[in-house]
């Protein structure tokens, strides 16, 4: 029996290895042949871990081994059940024991980072510390930058019908893996980013784990970038931000009794697309941080040099246009979004009425504004189409104006966007018209897709109202 091998440890066993050795009896499985008994050793591991680390009246922090084994688990399992159920305990003990957090100091936060602390990431000098007692950490299922870019490039391209049952769970134990990943780094990198706009301290982000990931030369950044594009292309026609939660134990369970396991994997390709966007999201915050400690002279060679994932994005969506449909509807942070198109129209709009500064080249001035003040006639419409096409040009306005729409019931944090933004609603909701009918003259045979046609219902109902509203 599964017990007589890895019997569950109390929190008192706990204190005295007993979940050492379970972990260790996870990581050597030799001899174990009964599939069933290997489940229900990893399932009692799991128990186990919980009972110590969150359940018990006094927890203790889990040890190195106790997070390896659970993440080893997450990696391993062949079972949904046993990847759902690793991947909550992992999430659990992250919020129970951060490793990087902010604390109360004289009135301002300082940042605190637990170095010591077990990592799914193995970066930086990749060297690998002695476990207690002498004995060297296995470190082959960690995950080096390399290795994070190969996982993403295996999750691209979805399973098809004739893969067996086998791999089709691996598809989705990749998915949820990733996840967790990204939420590692996301956890990292949110205090980092509190902390340093209250201290300016560019050493804050440069020993960031995204940092040290990407700035890697095991990692091939534009190639990272492009397969995550594509699975921001793949699983764009299911997304939605309402599953932001992630994935129960229950489902897991029930996943295994259905005919197919379709349905789950599209759950968790919504979940995945979300934490694509949050990664997307933190490389641009960073390119944009590191910009900033360039101009105030805090880097050195040190930091080594990456071209900014925005450049990275724009030559994607320009050599291949067929991604850019899929990639604003996949990608709706509004902030990010509109730099993105008001980029893209840089590169084929004139400098005179756009940059109205002596910033000279900058593109940071072009506003969305700016943009629209190219279509206000037949002429210069044309001349913009000449190199971009009508139907590129549609597309972008009607996305930069859906992000204006969201400005005005998200006021969270738009100062940014409505500075780029350049103009009222209802100068952005006229002129964005005015800029579709002179499409229309340039080429009046252009198809309006349903999403353009609903932009431009919602423009001209916006303007008759706020027109009303004056009066």
């Amino acid at each position: 029996m599964a017990s007589s091998r890895a019997p569950t440890c109390t929190p008192a066993a706990a204190a005295d290895g007993g979940i050492e050795e379970n972990a260790m009896a996870i990581l050597d499985p030799s001899g174990i042949k009964d599939s069933r008994d290997l489940h229900e050793d990893r399932a009692a591991f799991l128990e186990a871990v919980r009972s110590a680390c969150l359940a018990a009246n006094n927890p203790s922090a889990p040890s190195w081994r106790m997070y390896d084994g659970v993440f080893q688990v997450l990696q391993n399992s062949s079972s949904l059940e046993l990847a759902v159920a690793s991947f909550h305990l992992l999430m659990e003990l992250g919020k129970r024991y951060p490793r990087t957090y902010l604390t109360d100091s004289g009135g301002h936060q300082s940042l605190v980072v637990a170095k010591e602390s077990w990592l799914p990431f193995l970066i930086g000098n990749g060297s690998v510390s002695n476990e207690i007692g002498g004995n060297a950490r296995s470190s082959d299922h960690l995950f080096d930058p390399s290795r994070f870019s190969l996982l993403i490039e295996a999750m691209v391209g979805p399973t098809n019908a004739t893969d067996d049952d086998k791999n089709e769970i691996k598809a989705i134990e990749n998915m949820i893996l990733f996840q967790y990943l990204v939420n590692t780094l996301e956890t990292d990198f949110v205090p980092r980013h509190i902390a340093y706009k209250e201290s300016l301290d560019w050493v804050i982000f440069r020993e960031s784990l995204l940092n040290m990931l990407l700035g890697s030369r095991k990692l091939v950044f534009k190639s990272f970038v492009k397969n995550c594009m594509l699975l921001l292309n793949q699983y764009h026609p299911e997304a939605k931000d309402a599953v932001e939660g992630v994935p129960s134990e229950e489902a897991a369970k029930s996943a295994s009794d259905l005919d197919s396991s379709l349905s789950y994997s599209l759950l968790e390709s919504e979940r995945t697309l979300v934490s694509l966007r949050k990664l997307f999201v933190m490389v641009m915050e960073l390119d944009l941080i590191k910009k900033e400690a360039d101009t105030l002279g805090l880097t050195s060679r040190a930091d080594g040099v990456r071209n900014p994932i925005m450049e990275v994005i724009l030559d994607e969506l320009t050599y291949n246009i067929s991604y850019l449909s899929s990639f604003f509807l996949a990608f709706v942070e509004g902030k990010w979004k509109l730099e993105i198109i008001l980029q893209y129209f840089s590169k084929y709009c004139g400098k005179g009425p756009v940059r109205t500064r002596r910033s000279g080249n900058s593109q940071e001035d072009l506003k969305l504004e700016s943009v629209l003040s190219f279509f206000l006639t037949a002429t210069s419409a044309k001349a913009i189409v000449k190199k971009m096409g009508t139907e590129v040009a549609q597309l972008l306005l009607a996305h930069a104006y859906q992000v204006c729409l969201s400005v005005q019931n998200d006021t969270s944090d738009s100062t940014a966007t409505t500075n780029k933004i350049g103009a009222s609603l209802k100068e952005i909701s006229c002129n964005f018209i005015y800029a579709f009918q002179n499409l229309r003259k340039v080429e009046p045979n252009i198809q309006i897709s349903p999403f353009e046609k609903e932009a431009l219902f919602t423009a001209a109902t916006l303007t008759r109202r706020l027109k009303n509203e004056e009066k």
